[in-house]
């Protein structure tokens, strides 16, 4: 809908530390939430919030984060950044977005994957064909003392449902996912009844639009491969709280 702009605001915007983020209150924003979707037909706004800055406005759209003012008179896509702490507000906003507790999912569904003692928790959405899921597994044999849930999300193609119906429905499905993504070994054909079609659901009501999509034990996610060491720091936070 918006083509990517990074736009960096600090420096025409004064920060405003004693306002706190306020929530769409019913009605507090409904003139503004008029006005851009006549600005935008076909788009419905989720939410629109007040930011620590004078005269912009927080929209949330599909999951994406938007900045305008009381009139949608103008609208900004990309990184808030605040001037003096460097924090990435929005980054920071769309983590409490996109914060759930993971007795909320259906692990059950899940491909479970465990290392050590599996005392710590790692939830991950993954097509089989993703290059970045593969790098992950990679990664993940860098880490130990954990217990990965895979949740087939065939988003790429008609193979990558095949490839996680094959996965799924093997006779070790564990052994079959990690030799697929670890080393290339193809799955044997294989059906069963599967749960793709909810997990596809499921990651379409959590807004998960690319894979891999991590969660962590605190609820918290990543978006994409992340490294060892920023991996293995994410652990170690979670598990903390």
């Amino acid at each position: 809908m918006f083509k990517q702009v990074r736009t960096v605001l600090a420096a025409v915007l004064v920060s405003a530390a004693g306002l706190v983020q306020a929530a769409d209150a019913p009605g507090a924003f409904d003139a503004t939430r008029k006005a851009f979707e006549a600005a935008f037909p076909g788009v419905q706004v989720d939410a629109i919030r007040a930011t620590p800055y004078p005269n912009l406005l927080e929209v949330q759209v599909s999951g994406t984060l938007l900045y305008t003012d009381a009139q949608a008179s103008f609208v900004l896509q990309g990184a808030l950044l605040d001037s003096k702490t460097r924090v990435d507000l929005t980054e920071q906003r769309m983590q409490e977005l996109n914060k759930i507790s993971l007795d909320s999912l259906p692990l059950d569904k899940a491909i479970k994957l465990v290392k050590g003692d599996g005392s710590r928790s790692l939830v991950v959405f993954e097509d089989p064909n993703c290059g970045y899921c593969k790098r992950l597994h990679t990664t993940l044999k860098e880490i130990d003392n954990v217990t990965v849930y895979s949740m087939m999300f065939p988003i790429l193609g008609p193979d990558s449902r095949r490839k996680a119906e094959d996965i799924w429905c093997a006779k070790d499905p564990a052994q079959t996912l990690t030799a697929w993504m670890g080393k290339g070994e193809r799955p044997q054909k294989a059906s069963c009844d599967h749960p793709l079609d909810q997990l596809l659901a499921v990651g379409q009501q959590l807004r998960i639009q690319g894979t891999p999509a991590i969660y962590f034990a605190d609820g918290t996610r990543a978006d994409g491969w992340l490294p060892a060491a920023q991996l293995q720091a994410r652990l170690e936070a979670a598990a903390a709280k």
